[in-house]
């Protein structure tokens, strides 16, 4: 049945989890090649990108809660993928010669995703509705 098709299509919530639902399972699959979740494969991009991250920025350049960030860092710690040092209070996450062999793999992951997506909804939809979904979270938080 299409989402569309539901009695409950017209409900915020019931449609934009359909629609994380399905575009989770996009996301998984562009990330299997590195054996790594998007939401992993996503940190350590930031991490690669700005070594030395403290973890409560990579929380909110991912949007997720800090305690999620800790156990994404864990993970990628027991991968060999980044390590984290502390000075004092401070801590920062560093990306390790393993994780920085596949930064080229990782941004391809993206690249088959968005292309993924594009190739359903297509292009000006694509970027229309991530526009309007930035808007939305943002009144969110206000």
């Amino acid at each position: 049945m299409k989402t569309s098709e539901s009695r409950f299509s017209q409900c915020v919530y019931f449609s934009s989890s359909a629609f994380a639902r399905k575009i989770e399972k996009i996301a998984v699959e562009s990330w299997k090649s590195v054996g790594l979740s998007p939401s992993h494969g996503y940190l350590l991009l930031c991490v690669l990108e700005e070594p030395g991250m403290q973890p409560g920025c990579i929380a909110h350049q991912l949007q997720l809660q800090p305690s999620t960030i800790t156990r994404l860092i864990e993970k990628l710690e027991e991968k060999k993928l980044v390590v984290r040092t502390t000075e004092g209070k401070i801590a920062n996450v560093y990306p390790t010669p393993k994780a920085k062999e596949l930064h080229t793999a990782l941004k391809q992951c993206t690249k088959k995703f968005n292309d993924a997506c594009t190739g359903i909804i297509g292009k000006e939809e694509s970027c229309k509705l991530v526009a309007i979904m930035n808007k939305m979270a943002d009144k969110m938080e206000e």
